[in-house]
């Protein structure tokens, strides 16, 4: 792949990757609720089925969304049921004490992180427009999905310790029970409206 079309197609990954979505809003509350070390796991997660949603669609599975419009419809449902799931977590989540007897609360797992992609239309819709615009053909095509790959990887790093850096230093102004119950319940809020834009 040429230096200019891999910077292009950074360039996309990034727009996607950095803007405020279900990830970004899981991220930044976790990073908020349990630190950036306890939050890593679910980094991890949403980069890996990042990464799975890119190869399914670059090897086939991809195009079934583009022929049969009601798989994209149920898609779209099972996301936004999911969403709404995590969001209510999100907003419910126990003020974390700082006794020692008191068990801490765990974060989203990665599992969590992971699944939530193949719900999440936009990260299909990432995979598609990735691998339709930046692929290329012939014997080339899988040394660029290979480049694909390693962008996404990379725009997902960033992106993904920009927000859990950000929600980890938000995280250390909640010195309160009731600061932390009104931005939770803010995250949640917002994680619920990330449906509107699956539907938009």
């Amino acid at each position: 792949m040429e230096l200019s079309l891999f910077l292009s197609m950074l360039g996309f990954l990034w727009v996607a990757a950095i803007t405020p979505g279900p990830n970004n809003m899981l991220l930044t509350t976790s990073g908020a609720n349990f630190g950036f070390m306890r939050s890593l796991w679910l980094m991890i997660g949403i980069m890996l089925g990042m990464q799975s949603i890119m190869l399914l669609v670059a090897f086939g599975v991809g195009g079934l969304i583009l022929i049969y419009p009601s798989l994209h419809l149920i898609l779209k449902i099972l996301g936004s049921l999911y969403l709404l799931w995590l969001a209510w977590k999100v907003a419910t989540a126990a003020y974390e004490t700082l006794e020692t007897d008191v068990a801490p609360p765990k974060p989203i797992r990665l599992y969590q992180g992971w699944l939530l992609q193949f719900l999440n239309p936009k990260a299909w819709l990432m995979g598609l427009g990735a691998v339709a615009s930046f692929s290329l053909e012939g014997e080339k095509y899988n040394h660029s999905i290979l480049a694909i790959a390693f962008g996404l990887f990379v725009v997902n790093i960033v992106a993904g310790v920009i927000w859990l850096g950000f929600g980890t230093v938000i995280g250390r102004l909640l010195h309160s029970k009731k600061a932390w119950v009104i931005f939770n319940v803010s995250m949640g809020l917002l994680t619920a409206a990330c449906v509107l834009l699956i539907w938009h």
